[in-house]
């Protein structure tokens, strides 16, 4: 039998930084499948580069359980490793490599105990849900959403495996990622009057993000929230080539992420207002100069009742009674809204360890998903 471990080795080595296709990844999980006799069905990036994975285990009817994760990985340009970080190495209990916490251990340990959800006679089908370019904005798991919506597969919970060190999370914000341009006029800057300063009118765009904090912070949310407002972020700020040249260009790159119950859109829409005015100033000076705005990424919140169904069941799979709400977003929103699929997210790991350098999952984590998965079978074994 495939342990755990062994499994997550041969994900790991594989690199899915979320610029490069998925597509061998992919096929390994499927010929996994396949000789545990479970057929996939894969749907593809509207480039063919990349391909979500779903499989189903277990009776042909409605209902079941999904268990759904990203195969997708943030880079490691620039972080230094103590290993190969695609060559998963052990010290001292702790997994070490690109992606075993965030999320390929969850997706090997749910591989490994396919044999055993073939072996339990199951009642309710389990459901896979392999999805790519989570880690760049959710990209790909809306289309795998919609398919099931085709094939009319109506799942009746799921759950998400980011890692929570296994305690159920039942909320997070929404995210809106944009990206603002500003094309100006250069000269000389002894001459600056006749030019159009495109970092100077990006400045005000990011001077109205910063003011934004204030307003916010007067309306605290949910104190379960590890952040328990809403926030606006700027990422990105670039532009100009040298203190003698008006700049031409400039970007912006920036975020809200929103508590459940408020608008998003909202902000996104007072944001384009804000940049609709400096492009009116802008091309007000030069008709050829102006701001534009575009959207990077959307995903919705997450806000699952703490006394669902789902939610009761996640805390008796896992064996414990608490329950969590956080500012990090995953594809779980999109299973509630978009499918309307009830949704909690829970996985082995800790979201601090995601995305470092010497990135790692402790065996102890991978043995308590390993339990979860074991009564999520039994669960789904009876009637």
């Amino acid at each position: 039998m495939e342990t755990v471990e062994a499994i997550l080795a041969e994900l790991v080595a594989f690199d899915t930084t979320s610029r490069n296709s998925n597509l061998a990844l992919i096929d390994c999980v499927e010929a996994y499948l396949a000789r545990h006799g479970v057929a996939a069905w894969r749907v593809p990036s509207p480039d063919g580069e990349k391909a979500n994975l779903f499989a189903s285990i277990g009776p042909d009817r409605e209902g079941g359980f999904v268990l759904s994760g990203h195969t997708d990985t943030v880079p490691v340009d620039g972080q230094d490793w103590s290993s190969d970080p695609f060559t998963l190495s052990e010290r001292g209990g702790l997994l070490y490599g690109r992606g075993s916490c965030d999320m390929k251990g969850f997706l090997a340990a749910c591989l490994a105990r396919v044999p055993a959800m073939q072996a339990a006679g199951l009642k309710r089908p389990i459901h896979l849900a392999f999805s790519y370019d989570e880690e760049v904005g959710c990209l790909g798991v809306p289309l795998l959403l919609d398919a099931l919506g085709t094939r009319g597969i109506r799942p009746e919970g799921c759950f998400v495996g980011e890692p929570t060190e296994m305690q159920p999370v039942i909320a997070h914000k929404a995210k809106r990622s944009m990206r603002a341009f500003f094309n100006g006029k250069s000269v000389h800057s002894s001459l600056s009057p006749d030019g159009v300063n495109a970092v100077s009118y990006a400045a005000r765009l990011v001077a109205w993000i910063d003011a934004l904090t204030p307003e916010m912070n007067l309306n605290p949310g949910d104190a379960l929230f590890d952040v328990p407002v809403s926030t606006a972020h700027v990422g990105v700020f670039s532009g100009g080539t040298a203190l003698n040249i008006v700049p031409a260009q400039a970007q912006v790159d920036f975020e809200f992420r929103t508590l459940p119950g408020e608008d998003a859109d909202a902000r996104v829409a007072a944001a384009r207002d804000v940049i609709a005015g400096l492009d009116a100033e802008m091309a007000a000076r030069d008709p050829a100069c102006g701001a534009r705005l575009e959207m990077l990424a959307a995903f919705p919140g997450l806000d699952t009742p703490e006394d669902a169904p789902i939610t009761r069941l996640a805390k008796r799979l896992a064996g414990r009674n608490d329950h969590a709400k956080v500012a990090y977003g995953t594809e779980a929103g999109l299973f509630a809204e978009r499918a309307g699929i009830p949704t909690v997210v829970i996985g082995p790991g800790s979201i601090g360890e995601a995305h470092k350098p010497d990135e790692f999952i402790a065996r102890a984590e991978l043995d308590k998903c390993t339990r979860f998965l074991d009564r999520l079978i039994e669960h789904c074994s009876t009637a």
